[in-house]
Protein backbone atom coordinates (compact mmCIF):
# COMPACT_ATOMS: atom_id res chain seq x y z
CA UNK A 1 0.00 0.00 0.00
CA UNK A 2 2.98 2.11 1.17
CA UNK A 3 4.64 1.19 -2.30
CA UNK A 4 1.64 2.51 -4.29
CA UNK A 5 0.84 5.77 -2.66
CA UNK A 6 4.46 6.43 -3.72
CA UNK A 7 4.44 5.89 -6.99
CA UNK A 8 0.69 7.63 -7.12
CA UNK A 9 2.81 10.62 -5.53
CA UNK A 10 5.42 10.66 -7.83
CA UNK A 11 3.03 10.47 -10.87
CA UNK A 12 1.23 13.06 -9.29
CA UNK A 13 4.62 15.56 -9.15
CA UNK A 14 5.69 14.53 -12.22
CA UNK A 15 2.17 15.56 -13.57
CA UNK A 16 2.29 18.72 -12.49
CA UNK A 17 5.89 19.42 -13.59
CA UNK A 18 4.85 18.96 -16.93
CA UNK A 19 1.94 20.56 -17.10
CA UNK A 20 4.01 23.49 -15.35
CA UNK A 21 6.76 23.09 -18.03
CA UNK A 22 3.76 23.39 -20.83
CA UNK A 23 2.14 26.30 -19.07
CA UNK A 24 5.81 28.41 -18.84
CA UNK A 25 6.61 27.07 -22.72
CA UNK A 26 2.71 28.21 -23.80
CA UNK A 27 3.82 31.88 -22.00
CA UNK A 28 6.92 32.27 -23.56
CA UNK A 29 5.24 31.83 -26.59
CA UNK A 30 2.85 34.17 -26.03
CA UNK A 31 3.52 37.83 -27.75
CA UNK A 32 4.43 40.47 -24.63
CA UNK A 33 1.04 42.66 -24.30
CA UNK A 34 1.82 46.20 -26.08
CA UNK A 35 1.29 49.43 -24.56
CA UNK A 36 -1.13 50.25 -27.11
CA UNK A 37 -3.29 47.10 -25.65
CA UNK A 38 -3.27 48.88 -22.64
CA UNK A 39 -4.31 52.07 -23.93
CA UNK A 40 -6.29 51.00 -25.37
CA UNK A 41 -8.22 49.07 -22.31
CA UNK A 42 -8.10 51.89 -20.46
CA UNK A 43 -9.53 53.89 -22.62
CA UNK A 44 -12.55 51.80 -23.16
CA UNK A 45 -12.35 51.68 -19.29
CA UNK A 46 -12.92 55.25 -19.20
CA UNK A 47 -15.56 55.44 -22.19
CA UNK A 48 -17.64 53.07 -19.97
CA UNK A 49 -17.19 54.75 -16.93
CA UNK A 50 -18.38 58.00 -18.14
CA UNK A 51 -21.46 56.37 -20.17
CA UNK A 52 -22.54 54.18 -16.67
CA UNK A 53 -22.88 57.82 -14.70
CA UNK A 54 -24.83 59.30 -17.37
CA UNK A 55 -27.33 56.41 -17.90
CA UNK A 56 -27.60 56.29 -14.42
CA UNK A 57 -28.41 60.07 -14.20
CA UNK A 58 -30.83 59.96 -17.08
CA UNK A 59 -32.43 57.20 -15.81
CA UNK A 60 -33.73 59.36 -12.92
CA UNK A 61 -34.36 61.91 -14.41
CA UNK A 62 -37.16 59.49 -16.82
CA UNK A 63 -40.61 60.51 -16.13
CA UNK A 64 -43.68 57.49 -15.02
CA UNK A 65 -45.25 58.29 -18.52
CA UNK A 66 -41.71 57.54 -20.22
CA UNK A 67 -40.64 60.92 -21.37
CA UNK A 68 -37.73 62.86 -20.82
CA UNK A 69 -37.81 66.60 -20.71
CA UNK A 70 -40.35 68.55 -22.63
CA UNK A 71 -42.85 66.30 -23.79
CA UNK A 72 -44.02 68.67 -27.01
CA UNK A 73 -40.56 67.31 -28.56
CA UNK A 74 -40.35 63.50 -28.75
CA UNK A 75 -37.25 63.79 -30.16
CA UNK A 76 -35.01 64.73 -26.77
CA UNK A 77 -36.86 61.42 -25.27
CA UNK A 78 -35.72 59.64 -28.52
CA UNK A 79 -32.39 60.39 -27.89
CA UNK A 80 -32.32 59.00 -24.45
CA UNK A 81 -34.25 55.91 -25.50
CA UNK A 82 -31.56 55.34 -28.17
CA UNK A 83 -28.46 55.79 -25.83
CA UNK A 84 -30.04 52.94 -23.67
CA UNK A 85 -31.21 50.88 -26.02
CA UNK A 86 -27.33 50.90 -27.29
CA UNK A 87 -26.48 49.85 -23.87
CA UNK A 88 -25.32 47.49 -21.15
CA UNK A 89 -27.07 49.13 -18.69
CA UNK A 90 -29.23 46.68 -16.43
CA UNK A 91 -32.43 48.16 -16.68
CA UNK A 92 -32.20 49.28 -20.13
CA UNK A 93 -35.51 47.31 -20.83
CA UNK A 94 -37.69 48.79 -18.42
CA UNK A 95 -36.63 52.10 -19.52
CA UNK A 96 -36.20 51.09 -23.31
CA UNK A 97 -40.31 50.44 -22.91
CA UNK A 98 -41.55 53.57 -21.44
CA UNK A 99 -39.67 55.34 -23.84
CA UNK A 100 -40.74 53.68 -26.46
CA UNK A 101 -44.38 53.70 -25.94
CA UNK A 102 -44.54 57.06 -24.84
CA UNK A 103 -42.62 57.59 -28.44
CA UNK A 104 -45.63 55.99 -29.91
CA UNK A 105 -48.12 57.52 -28.42
CA UNK A 106 -47.61 61.00 -30.38
CA UNK A 107 -47.95 58.96 -33.50
CA UNK A 108 -50.01 61.21 -36.06
CA UNK A 109 -52.33 60.29 -38.34
CA UNK A 110 -50.02 61.09 -41.52
CA UNK A 111 -47.44 58.90 -39.82
CA UNK A 112 -45.63 60.99 -38.37
CA UNK A 113 -44.41 61.23 -34.59
CA UNK A 114 -44.53 64.60 -33.34
CA UNK A 115 -46.72 66.50 -30.98
CA UNK A 116 -48.63 68.87 -33.49
CA UNK A 117 -47.87 72.90 -32.55
CA UNK A 118 -50.48 74.71 -30.50
CA UNK A 119 -51.20 78.16 -30.12
CA UNK A 120 -48.45 80.89 -30.28
CA UNK A 121 -45.98 79.39 -28.36
CA UNK A 122 -42.83 78.99 -29.82
CA UNK A 123 -41.89 75.85 -27.67
CA UNK A 124 -45.58 74.07 -28.07
CA UNK A 125 -44.72 71.58 -30.58
CA UNK A 126 -43.75 70.70 -34.25
CA UNK A 127 -40.81 70.21 -35.92
CA UNK A 128 -42.23 67.37 -37.40
CA UNK A 129 -39.36 65.73 -39.87
CA UNK A 130 -36.48 66.68 -36.58
CA UNK A 131 -38.90 64.48 -34.06
CA UNK A 132 -40.14 61.60 -36.65
CA UNK A 133 -36.87 61.34 -38.03
CA UNK A 134 -35.29 60.82 -34.11
CA UNK A 135 -38.14 58.89 -33.05
CA UNK A 136 -37.73 56.29 -36.17
CA UNK A 137 -34.15 55.81 -35.47
CA UNK A 138 -34.87 55.28 -31.73
CA UNK A 139 -37.72 52.34 -32.08
CA UNK A 140 -35.39 50.97 -34.81
CA UNK A 141 -31.88 50.54 -32.86
CA UNK A 142 -34.37 49.48 -29.92
CA UNK A 143 -36.71 46.88 -31.15
CA UNK A 144 -37.49 47.13 -35.29
CA UNK A 145 -39.66 44.34 -35.34
CA UNK A 146 -42.53 45.11 -32.43
CA UNK A 147 -42.30 48.48 -33.96
CA UNK A 148 -41.94 48.20 -37.99
CA UNK A 149 -45.37 49.43 -38.89
CA UNK A 150 -44.92 52.84 -36.66
CA UNK A 151 -41.42 53.04 -38.67
CA UNK A 152 -43.16 52.65 -42.06
CA UNK A 153 -45.49 54.84 -40.96
CA UNK A 154 -42.80 57.62 -40.13
CA UNK A 155 -41.03 56.37 -43.39
CA UNK A 156 -43.58 57.59 -45.81
CA UNK A 157 -43.93 60.82 -43.77
CA UNK A 158 -40.66 61.45 -44.16
CA UNK A 159 -40.52 61.08 -47.74
CA UNK A 160 -43.25 63.15 -48.50
CA UNK A 161 -40.97 65.77 -46.71
CA UNK A 162 -38.66 66.22 -49.32
CA UNK A 163 -38.71 69.40 -51.54
CA UNK A 164 -38.88 68.71 -54.74
CA UNK A 165 -39.32 70.49 -58.13
CA UNK A 166 -38.93 74.19 -58.41
CA UNK A 167 -38.05 75.05 -54.46
CA UNK A 168 -34.05 76.02 -54.63
CA UNK A 169 -33.87 73.65 -51.53
CA UNK A 170 -34.88 70.93 -53.56
CA UNK A 171 -33.37 67.50 -52.14
CA UNK A 172 -33.54 68.63 -48.59
CA UNK A 173 -35.95 68.50 -45.87
CA UNK A 174 -36.30 71.57 -43.40
CA UNK A 175 -38.17 71.10 -39.98
CA UNK A 176 -41.75 70.55 -41.23
CA UNK A 177 -43.50 68.35 -43.55
CA UNK A 178 -46.06 70.04 -46.23
CA UNK A 179 -46.53 67.48 -48.73
CA UNK A 180 -49.09 69.29 -50.51
CA UNK A 181 -46.67 72.02 -51.92
CA UNK A 182 -43.51 70.25 -52.10
CA UNK A 183 -42.12 72.76 -54.04
CA UNK A 184 -41.93 75.16 -51.49
CA UNK A 185 -40.17 75.56 -47.90
CA UNK A 186 -37.13 76.00 -46.45
CA UNK A 187 -34.13 73.31 -46.09
CA UNK A 188 -31.26 73.03 -43.60
CA UNK A 189 -28.43 70.59 -43.53
CA UNK A 190 -28.99 69.60 -39.74
CA UNK A 191 -33.21 68.39 -40.62
CA UNK A 192 -31.62 66.91 -44.03
CA UNK A 193 -28.92 65.07 -42.27
CA UNK A 194 -31.01 63.37 -39.65
CA UNK A 195 -33.51 62.58 -42.67
CA UNK A 196 -31.12 61.07 -44.62
CA UNK A 197 -30.10 58.86 -41.46
CA UNK A 198 -33.40 58.04 -40.34
CA UNK A 199 -33.85 56.90 -43.89
CA UNK A 200 -30.99 54.60 -44.30
CA UNK A 201 -30.60 52.87 -40.72
CA UNK A 202 -34.30 51.98 -41.34
CA UNK A 203 -34.57 50.65 -44.71
CA UNK A 204 -34.48 47.27 -43.93
CA UNK A 205 -38.21 47.21 -42.76
CA UNK A 206 -39.53 47.85 -46.24
CA UNK A 207 -38.85 44.29 -46.50
CA UNK A 208 -42.25 44.30 -43.90
CA UNK A 209 -44.45 46.33 -45.89
CA UNK A 210 -47.37 44.36 -46.50
CA UNK A 211 -49.30 44.84 -49.91
CA UNK A 212 -47.87 46.14 -53.19
CA UNK A 213 -47.47 49.51 -52.03
CA UNK A 214 -44.13 49.22 -52.79
CA UNK A 215 -40.83 50.08 -51.16
CA UNK A 216 -40.77 53.70 -49.98
CA UNK A 217 -37.73 55.92 -49.85
CA UNK A 218 -36.12 59.25 -50.38
CA UNK A 219 -34.65 60.82 -53.55
CA UNK A 220 -30.94 59.86 -52.76
CA UNK A 221 -30.08 62.06 -56.16
CA UNK A 222 -31.80 64.94 -55.40
CA UNK A 223 -30.33 64.51 -51.77
CA UNK A 224 -26.73 64.81 -53.21
CA UNK A 225 -27.23 67.53 -55.47
CA UNK A 226 -28.80 69.66 -52.32
CA UNK A 227 -25.89 68.98 -50.26
CA UNK A 228 -23.60 70.15 -53.03
CA UNK A 229 -25.56 73.53 -52.42
CA UNK A 230 -24.32 73.97 -49.24
CA UNK A 231 -19.87 72.90 -49.33
CA UNK A 232 -16.99 75.25 -49.98
CA UNK A 233 -15.79 73.48 -53.40
CA UNK A 234 -13.29 76.66 -54.33
CA UNK A 235 -10.06 74.84 -54.47
CA UNK A 236 -8.20 78.38 -54.52
CA UNK A 237 -10.00 79.02 -50.69
CA UNK A 238 -8.02 76.20 -49.23
CA UNK A 239 -8.70 77.43 -45.53
CA UNK A 240 -12.52 76.98 -46.55
CA UNK A 241 -12.26 74.53 -48.87
CA UNK A 242 -14.92 71.29 -48.49
CA UNK A 243 -16.66 73.24 -45.59
CA UNK A 244 -20.63 72.71 -45.14
CA UNK A 245 -22.98 75.70 -43.97
CA UNK A 246 -26.30 75.56 -42.79
CA UNK A 247 -29.05 76.56 -45.55
CA UNK A 248 -28.69 78.07 -49.01
CA UNK A 249 -29.31 81.74 -47.75
CA UNK A 250 -26.69 81.21 -45.35
CA UNK A 251 -28.18 81.71 -42.04
CA UNK A 252 -26.73 80.41 -39.04
CA UNK A 253 -23.06 80.04 -40.80
CA UNK A 254 -23.22 83.23 -42.73
CA UNK A 255 -21.56 84.53 -45.92
CA UNK A 256 -18.42 85.08 -47.50
CA UNK A 257 -17.33 86.93 -50.50
CA UNK A 258 -14.89 85.33 -53.04
CA UNK A 259 -12.34 87.09 -54.73
CA UNK A 260 -14.45 87.15 -57.78
CA UNK A 261 -16.74 88.92 -55.85
CA UNK A 262 -19.42 86.06 -55.72
CA UNK A 263 -20.87 84.95 -52.65
CA UNK A 264 -20.39 81.48 -50.89
CA UNK A 265 -21.50 79.85 -47.35
CA UNK A 266 -19.07 80.11 -44.99
CA UNK A 267 -18.22 76.21 -43.20
CA UNK A 268 -18.42 75.44 -39.64
CA UNK A 269 -18.15 72.44 -37.65
CA UNK A 270 -21.29 70.54 -36.88
CA UNK A 271 -22.58 71.41 -40.76
CA UNK A 272 -19.62 70.10 -41.86
CA UNK A 273 -19.63 66.72 -40.09
CA UNK A 274 -23.45 66.50 -41.13
CA UNK A 275 -22.39 66.78 -44.27
CA UNK A 276 -20.16 63.75 -44.32
CA UNK A 277 -22.84 61.83 -42.54
CA UNK A 278 -25.10 62.86 -45.23
CA UNK A 279 -22.98 61.65 -48.46
CA UNK A 280 -21.59 58.67 -46.90
CA UNK A 281 -25.64 57.37 -46.13
CA UNK A 282 -26.45 58.75 -49.52
CA UNK A 283 -23.56 56.22 -50.87
CA UNK A 284 -21.07 58.58 -51.96
CA UNK A 285 -17.43 57.08 -52.07
CA UNK A 286 -15.17 57.45 -50.02
CA UNK A 287 -12.86 58.81 -52.92
CA UNK A 288 -14.96 61.30 -54.11
CA UNK A 289 -13.46 65.07 -53.90
CA UNK A 290 -16.62 65.72 -51.96
CA UNK A 291 -15.36 63.59 -49.10
CA UNK A 292 -12.41 63.93 -49.38
CA UNK A 293 -12.00 67.36 -48.74
CA UNK A 294 -15.00 67.90 -45.99
CA UNK A 295 -12.05 65.17 -44.42
CA UNK A 296 -9.83 67.60 -45.20
CA UNK A 297 -11.56 70.43 -43.79
CA UNK A 298 -12.43 68.50 -41.03
CA UNK A 299 -8.64 67.80 -39.93
CA UNK A 300 -7.64 71.24 -40.41
CA UNK A 301 -10.42 72.55 -38.20
CA UNK A 302 -9.99 70.21 -35.58
CA UNK A 303 -11.00 71.13 -32.13
CA UNK A 304 -13.17 70.21 -29.15
CA UNK A 305 -12.59 73.79 -27.33
CA UNK A 306 -15.57 74.66 -29.87
CA UNK A 307 -18.05 73.70 -32.39
CA UNK A 308 -15.21 75.34 -35.10
CA UNK A 309 -16.51 78.43 -36.62
CA UNK A 310 -19.16 78.73 -33.78
CA UNK A 311 -17.56 79.09 -30.46
CA UNK A 312 -19.55 77.42 -27.41
CA UNK A 313 -23.23 77.73 -29.51
CA UNK A 314 -23.99 73.65 -30.72
CA UNK A 315 -20.83 72.32 -29.07
CA UNK A 316 -22.75 69.34 -27.73
CA UNK A 317 -24.91 68.84 -30.79
CA UNK A 318 -21.03 69.15 -32.63
CA UNK A 319 -19.43 66.41 -30.57
CA UNK A 320 -22.42 64.06 -31.67
CA UNK A 321 -22.47 64.81 -35.33
CA UNK A 322 -18.87 64.48 -35.44
CA UNK A 323 -19.08 60.87 -33.52
CA UNK A 324 -21.58 59.75 -35.63
CA UNK A 325 -20.01 60.67 -39.09
CA UNK A 326 -16.98 59.90 -38.04
CA UNK A 327 -17.99 56.17 -37.23
CA UNK A 328 -20.25 55.34 -39.92
CA UNK A 329 -17.41 56.55 -42.58
CA UNK A 330 -15.72 53.67 -40.76
CA UNK A 331 -12.40 56.28 -39.99
CA UNK A 332 -10.53 55.97 -36.92
CA UNK A 333 -8.21 58.51 -37.07
CA UNK A 334 -8.29 61.99 -38.97
CA UNK A 335 -4.92 63.23 -40.92
CA UNK A 336 -3.98 66.59 -40.97
CA UNK A 337 -2.27 68.62 -43.58
CA UNK A 338 1.22 67.31 -42.61
CA UNK A 339 -0.04 63.71 -41.91
CA UNK A 340 0.20 63.86 -38.56
CA UNK A 341 -2.85 61.15 -37.35
CA UNK A 342 -5.70 62.68 -35.34
CA UNK A 343 -7.21 59.68 -32.99
CA UNK A 344 -10.39 61.22 -32.79
CA UNK A 345 -11.98 58.52 -30.87
CA UNK A 346 -9.20 58.47 -27.86
CA UNK A 347 -9.64 62.63 -27.81
CA UNK A 348 -13.29 62.72 -27.69
CA UNK A 349 -13.95 60.00 -24.79
CA UNK A 350 -10.95 61.73 -22.70
CA UNK A 351 -12.44 65.46 -23.60
CA UNK A 352 -16.13 64.25 -22.59
CA UNK A 353 -14.65 62.51 -19.25
CA UNK A 354 -13.03 65.47 -18.15
CA UNK A 355 -16.07 68.03 -18.59
CA UNK A 356 -18.86 65.27 -17.08
CA UNK A 357 -20.21 66.62 -14.30
CA UNK A 358 -19.92 64.72 -10.42
CA UNK A 359 -24.23 63.59 -11.07
CA UNK A 360 -22.87 62.12 -14.26
CA UNK A 361 -24.50 64.69 -16.89
CA UNK A 362 -23.55 67.30 -18.77
CA UNK A 363 -24.56 70.95 -19.76
CA UNK A 364 -23.46 73.73 -22.14
CA UNK A 365 -23.26 77.10 -20.50
CA UNK A 366 -24.75 78.76 -23.56
CA UNK A 367 -28.08 77.62 -23.68
CA UNK A 368 -28.10 78.21 -27.69
CA UNK A 369 -29.87 75.52 -29.50
CA UNK A 370 -31.59 74.44 -26.37
CA UNK A 371 -27.98 72.94 -24.91
CA UNK A 372 -28.50 73.96 -21.53
CA UNK A 373 -30.75 70.94 -21.02
CA UNK A 374 -28.85 68.95 -19.02
CA UNK A 375 -30.92 65.50 -20.42
CA UNK A 376 -30.40 66.66 -23.87
CA UNK A 377 -26.57 67.10 -23.95
CA UNK A 378 -26.26 64.53 -21.65
CA UNK A 379 -28.22 61.92 -24.16
CA UNK A 380 -25.70 63.66 -26.87
CA UNK A 381 -22.53 62.72 -24.66
CA UNK A 382 -23.69 58.99 -24.34
CA UNK A 383 -24.46 58.38 -28.06
CA UNK A 384 -20.64 60.46 -28.88
CA UNK A 385 -19.63 57.72 -26.17
CA UNK A 386 -21.19 54.83 -28.11
CA UNK A 387 -20.28 55.54 -31.14
CA UNK A 388 -16.22 56.38 -30.18
CA UNK A 389 -16.72 52.97 -28.56
CA UNK A 390 -18.01 51.28 -31.38
CA UNK A 391 -21.62 50.17 -29.58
Amino acid sequence: MHKRNGICLYTEVFAMMACLSIACACRAAEPPKSAGTDDARGLETTADASMTKGLDWLKGKQREDGSWSSASYPAITALSLWSFARSDHPDKGKICAKAAEFIVGLVQKDGGIYKPRSGVLKRSGGLSVYNTAVCMTALHSYDQTKYSDTILKARKFMAAGQLTGDSPDAGGFGYECKPGNKSRGRADLSNTGWALMAMRKTQNVEDLRPGESGRVDVNWEAAVEFLEKLQDQDKDDPVNYGGFGYAPSGERSGTKKKKDGTVKLRGFGSMTYAGLESMIYAQVERTDPKVQSTLQWAAQHWSLEENPGMGSKGLFYFYNVMGKALSVSGISELKDLSGKAIPWKKEIIEKLAAIQKDDGSWVNPDNQFWEGDAILVTAYCILTLENARGK
